[in-house]
């Protein structure tokens, strides 16, 4: 099906009961996933010739054809949603990034459980904290709870290591308790991690009247020293509260939500409350086309809480948010096991709450419109510069790197909107081609990439905007002839460099197009050239130091890596075993006599 009669068609055919709806484009590829109480209603709606805001007008200009679900309840279908949201990342869906991208606080669940860092929740019977929106914010309060508290930091595994060394410098700092040498007992290390637990929580008046319980008994039994060491931690704690946003009373406990939307960006706020203060907050930032209706803001929310360490008693809307309020409220109560209350003020103080969220929102999203209008201006000059027929949104670059004849090795980097994309950053390892012939190592690059732009989903199917090369008209006369065999249009250049090594303009097989007058996109084309060249020998060196990490023991007949390991750590360099004598050769744990022959005749022989 392709026109919109024929698939108004299907729609109105379809029965009033909940269910999922699957769109998908031309190309079979999921775009959009949505679900409904009446799925023929919610779906004839989009194939009517009724007004749409500009984000839903362009998903349904691109539905070829879609599937359905039924479900038996709105619940199920709600929770369906979500689960196929995750499996096909479409497009128009607003979502969190995949699990593994945002970060944890872990405590594992050990005899002498230990705060880590981690990417992704696992059902390991571990209590997470998060997500935390940067690696840096969870190091440091990492950082601030081993201080405070004086939980280890070192990767020593208790009780194995307890009374095998002596306490480091931290415990000379007094920012560590000493657990490894044996100056805390169990149960004192762990009502440290349960402090540490609260405080994660929000519940750091409950962390401190704790300590003031363990205080005051130690004060009784004349343990003025463990006394001092809870006086100190209260205090220091005491500091950290006084840091936070007080906003409500002390019982306080909710989450405050608020939308902010624009043309170019909309960025959903979260503030978090906990016992009056505010203890942290995220910020999610939507580009152009993401659907922000009641539905898909409601399956955002869904998998925010999922990822969340924990539901609050209240969530607070600001007006800008709607959401399917009956619906999210059974489910999140569902969830939690108790009744959550979802509310949107209309006067009070709380109404103040919600606009200062709203404020915050505002100025996120204004901040990254201005970040992606100064980008898309320089991309607007690369496209008129390189006479291109669309904006370079995403940008590939290639780069092939080599030592020899062996690890031969051609990288991928991605740009989105003039930033790079990491996550679509590929590998090819090359294997057709003997020797060192960097054409061809290119040519197999490019056609094992762009063999994948078929695929159902992943970032490899992705179509790039623009190509560039490292290496002159050579090299794009050489990857022309694949995009030509494999019948694929798509703008390609070379990055030409200098006599220093330096980039210096753009070339077709025909000519070179100087970018040295626009500062802004030398600058671009600059850090695209030499991150494309970073990644490429940084994997090429990886895959290189794999095959020479071998000691020169491993060549010697009988003499494996567990041995060789075993004679290092013995003599400490290689240097002393060549000096050996047989007789000290010997002497090593699990050296043979023939063992030790082959090693001394392999050093002083040749042999």
């Amino acid at each position: 099906m392709a026109t919109r009669a024929e698939l108004l068609t299907k729609a109105n055919g379809l029965p009033l009961c909940p269910g999922v709806y699957i769109m998908r484009d031309r190309a079979d590829k999921v775009i959009y996933v949505g679900k409904s109480s009446k799925l023929k209603n919610r779906v004839s709606q989009y194939f009517q010739n009724s007004e749409k805001d500009t984000k839903t007008a362009k998903m349904v200009a691109s539905v070829f054809e879609f599937d359905y679900i039924l479900c038996d309840t709105e619940m199920e279908a709600l929770t369906l949603e979500n689960s196929l949201i995750k499996q096909y990342s479409p497009r128009y869906n607003i979502r969190l990034k995949d699990s593994k991208s945002y970060p944890y606080i872990k405590i594992t669940d050990e005899e002498y459980p230990r705060i880590l860092f981690a990417r992704t929740r696992l059902a390991d019977r571990a209590k997470y904290f998060g997500p935390f929106q940067s690696a840096g914010a969870v190091h440091g309060i990492m950082a601030l709870l081993n201080k405070t508290l004086g939980i280890p930091s070192c990767k020593l595994r208790f009780p194995r290591d307890i009374g095998k060394g002596r306490e480091c410098l931290y415990y000379q700092m007094k920012q560590c308790c000493g657990v490894c040498a044996g100056h805390v007992s169990r149960e004192e290390y762990c009502e440290l991690i349960k402090c540490a637990a609260d405080i994660l929580k929000g519940n750091t008046r409950g962390a401190i009247s704790a300590l003031e319980e363990k205080m005051y008994a130690h004060s009784e039994a004349e343990q003025f020293e463990a006394a001092i060491k809870c006086r100190d931690t209260i205090r220091a704690l005491e500091k950290i509260r006084e840091k936070q946003k007080v906003v409500d009373s002390p019982e306080a406990e909710y989450d405050v939500i608020a939308l902010y939307s624009e043309e170019l960006c909309s960025c959903l706020s979260v503030f978090s409350v906990r016992e009056g203060a505010l203890v942290g907050k995220n910020d999610y930032l939507f580009g152009v086309d993401k659907i922000l209706d009641p539905p898909s803001i409601t399956a955002f929310l869904v998998d925010y809480y999922a990822h969340s360490d924990s539901i609050p008693k209240k969530v607070i809307f600001d007006a800008s948010v709607k959401v399917e309020n009956e619906l999210l409220e059974g489910y999140l109560s569902s969830e939690a096991g108790r009744k959550i209350t979802l509310w949107t003020p209309q006067r009070t103080e709380m109404k103040k709450l919600c606009e200062m969220v709203l404020t915050n929102a505002r100025e996120k999203a204004q901040a990254y419109v201005h970040e992606y209008e100064k980008d898309n201006s320089i991309l607007l000059r690369l496209m008129e510069l390189l006479e291109l027929e669309s904006i370079p949104e995403r940008i590939e670059a290639y780069d092939i790197s080599n030592i020899g004849a062996e690890h031969k090795t051609g990288g991928m980097v991605v740009y989105v909107d003039g930033k790079p994309k990491k996550s679509d950053y590929r590998t090819f390892n090359i294997r057709e081609v003997d020797g060192t012939d960097d054409y061809a190592c290119m040519r197999e690059t490019l056609r094992r990439r762009l063999s994948h732009l078929g695929d159902a989903q992943g970032s490899m199917s992705e179509y790039p905007d623009l190509i560039l090369l490292d290496g002159g008209k050579t090299h794009v006369g050489a990857v022309r002839e694949v995009l030509l065999e494999m019948g694929v249009e798509i703008p390609i250049f070379g990055m030409v460099k200098d006599d220093f090594h330096k980039t210096r303009a753009l070339c077709t097989e025909n000519e070179e197009i100087s970018i040295a007058r626009d500062q802004a996109i030398y600058g671009l084309i600059f850090r695209i050239q030499e991150e494309v060249h970073r990644h490429t020998v940084a994997k090429m060196s990886a895959a290189k130091s794999k095959t020479i990490k071998k000691s020169s023991l491993e060549k010697i007949k009988g003499i494996g890596a567990a041995k060789a390991k075993a004679i290092l750590s013995h003599f400490g360099t290689l240097a002393a075993v060549k000096e050996a004598t047989r007789e000290e050769l010997f002497a090593v744990k699990g050296v043979t006599r023939a063992d030790a022959e082959s090693i001394y005749n392999y050093y002083h022989h040749g042999e």
